[in-house]
């Protein structure tokens, strides 16, 4: 005769709060491992370009393709995730992301790393928004906005960390340790995942995936993108350069490229209509579409799309000028990145001092002026003979007004969604964010290269005894490596040497005008916002017995 059955453990109170925090320490880092990857490649890029001879427009790609992936695959993972369990989901994109790295750290050529770099992407979308629904699901009450802040300061703490850990590990080392540094911690963060982390899938009947929704999406996107990067190269109009896949070539006289931007057009339509259509029958959509009816959301997101392109698209360049122009190596040039991150530490003190006597919209368009500031500072004091003392304040108040607008832009445009809806609108909100970045990084990216391109054929053709079939390859030399081969040209030329740092500088300038110009039209589109009371939200339920299951609502992008 068998005795009565054990009762099951019990876990204190106590032990379970000390098991959610654990698990917040190892959510954190996953976040820092994929916003480290988006930052420390910057530095890397010179010793990139050098080691796989790698193009221009690959330089754009191998930066590009991370953040377009990202952006378009965010809200479908932020689904996945609730449905089929958040933690297995945030475990496989780690998974992914870090048996992408490998394959990015041994890749012998640039088509190799761009194509690491998409599988990477993937990885990044599981492992971000999963985060957030993890600590929605785990933390109640005072304990929520602690970990919301703690998952928001490792991303600022990240911005920082990365270009100084990618310089110096391009520096000592290689930059392969770039990504060969994500597998060791990729172990980590999954062991303690596994070991603190419990898992959480919504309540009730799961939510269907928008499939065709997630295509159109992903088309729409990836062709606009894809036609801003290689307009310059297959020509804007007239073909150019024909492109070939295989055996076959481009036919026509006409470029391809007025025919990828009529297919961003129609399949950005055609995602439109097949939302509105999956609203108005009940079922679930990608992108809040019902809540673009509200004007703080609306202008909120369409302020966010274009002071994300304004604010990310200027890091391509100065990294190539800080070490292609003035000759700082990998390690320098994080350094003198490092004040961007410091003004952005700055800001966010002063934006919670001065938060409850300022209005949100204020700050974000306090913060939108100071970047504007800076990075047209940036362009007075670009030149070829520079050095970094003019550059480091202007970063410095380039990176405050990144702090003011960043830490209260989200607020802003979330403060009138009703709470039912408060995860699709931050993952609404985030997806603006990055489509903002992706097309920064494409439309500023060819504003400097074209100008470098243009600014060194006048300047060479002023240069006495050099024939024009010269002077052409050594533009395309400039241009393709982006601005790798200007070192080599001292030894050459003096004279052809500073006529490419002149125009290098000239094409940075350019860009961080064109930056600045986007950013103006963001502060514009803040000025439609309002400043009315935000929604309060309900009462928070009791904190739920330990072991309990956890209903949560789903938080697909940045947290209220």
């Amino acid at each position: 005769m068998t005795g009565p059955a054990p009762a099951p453990a019990v876990t204190s109170p106590a032990a379970a709060a000390r098991r959610r925090w654990f698990g917040l320490v190892f959510i954190s880092v996953a976040v820092a491992l994929i916003i480290v990857d988006s930052t420390i490649i910057n530095v890397a890029i010179p010793s990139i370009v050098d080691d796989l001879a790698i193009t221009s427009t690959q330089v754009q790609w191998v930066q590009e393709s991370y953040t377009l992936v990202f952006a378009a695959l965010l809200l479908v993972f932020g689904t996945l995730a609730d449905r089929f369990g958040r933690r297995s989901i945030l475990i496989l994109g780690v998974v992914v992301f870090a048996t992408a790295s490998v394959f990015a750290a041994f890749s012998q050529s640039g088509d190799l790393l761009i194509l690491a770099r998409l599988v990477q992407g993937v990885g990044g979308a599981m492992v971000l928004p999963t985060s957030l629904s993890i600590i929605n699901a785990t933390f109640r009450g005072r304990d929520r906005g602690i970990a919301f802040a703690i998952w928001g300061s490792t991303i600022g703490g990240m911005v920082a960390v990365g270009p100084l850990l990618g310089g110096w590990l391009t520096t000592y080392y290689s930059w392969r340790w770039a990504f060969g540094i994500n597998v060791p911690l990729g172990i980590v963060i999954i062991v303690g995942v596994l070991v603190f982390v419990a898992e959480s899938k919504d309540a009730g009947e799961p939510r269907r995936v928008d499939v065709v929704g997630a295509i159109l999406s992903v088309i729409a996107s990836a062709s606009l993108v894809f036609g801003l990067i290689e307009g310059r190269s297959y020509g804007w109009w007239l073909t150019n350069n024909a492109p070939t896949v295989g055996d076959w070539t481009w036919p026509y006289e006409v470029s391809i490229i007025p025919f990828v931007f009529l297919l961003t057009i129609l399949s950005g339509v055609a995602y439109v209509y097949w939302g509105l259509y999956r609203q108005r029958v009940g079922k679930t959509t990608l992108l809040a579409f019902s809540l673009f009816a509200i004007p703080s959301f609306r202008n909120g997101n369409i302020a966010a799309m274009i002071v994300s392109l304004g604010e990310f698209g200027i890091i391509l360049s100065l990294p190539l000028w800080l070490q292609n122009v003035l000759g700082y190596d990998a390690l320098q040039t994080g350094f003198v990145l490092l004040a961007l991150a410091m003004g952005s530490f700055v800001a966010s003190g002063l934006s919670g001092a001065f938060g409850n006597k300022t209005s949100p919209e204020t700050i974000v368009r306090m913060g939108i002026v100071a970047e504007i500031i800076g990075v047209t500072g940036l362009g007075l004091v670009i030149t070829a003979d520079a050095t970094w003392l003019v550059v480091v304040p202007f970063l410095f108040v380039y990176g405050m007004g990144v702090g003011l607008a960043t830490a209260q832009l989200t607020g802003v445009v979330l403060k009138d969604v009703p709470v039912s809806q408060s995860g699709q609108g931050s993952g609404t909100s985030s997806t603006a964010r990055q489509i903002g970045s992706a097309l920064g990084i494409a439309v500023l990216g060819t504003v400097l290269f074209t100008a470098v391109g243009a600014s060194l054929d006048e300047k060479l053709s002023s240069v006495p005894g050099l024939p024009v079939q010269t002077q052409t390859q050594i533009v395309d030399a400039v241009v393709d490596s982006a601005g790798s081969a200007i070192p080599a040209l001292e030894a050459q030329s003096p004279a052809v040497a500073d006529a490419a740092r002149e125009a290098f500088s000239d094409g940075t300038r350019y860009s961080a005008f064109a930056a600045a110009g986007f950013l103006v039209l963001g502060f514009l589109a803040t000025l439609r916002l309002s400043g009315t009371a935000p929604h309060h939200e309900p009462r928070e339920q009791p904190e739920p017995a330990p072991g309990a299951s956890v209903p949560a609502a789903r938080t697909s992008g940045e947290p209220l």
